[in-house]
């Protein structure tokens, strides 16, 4: 569950701390935001969509690479 108490609708591996969120098409489509993985969670979670993005296992978030 995300911290406001929505489900989370996806989970998706990622080995890049920044990360593009816009929901994907259909119904949970948004405007596309910049999400940063911090390295003690690991993890975040769109505020729009409520999908969640985690660290691949084995990546150090401090050595993660960047999309942009």
């Amino acid at each position: 569950m995300t911290q406001k108490g929505n489900t989370i609708t996806e989970t998706i591996e990622t080995d890049r701390i920044d990360v593009a969120c816009d929901g994907g098409n259909g119904p949970l489509g948004h405007p596309r935001v910049w999400l940063h993985i911090r390295p003690e969670t690991r993890d975040i979670v769109c505020p729009y969509c409520s999908r969640q993005y985690v660290l691949k296992e084995g990546v150090e978030a401090t050595a993660a690479t960047t999309q942009h």
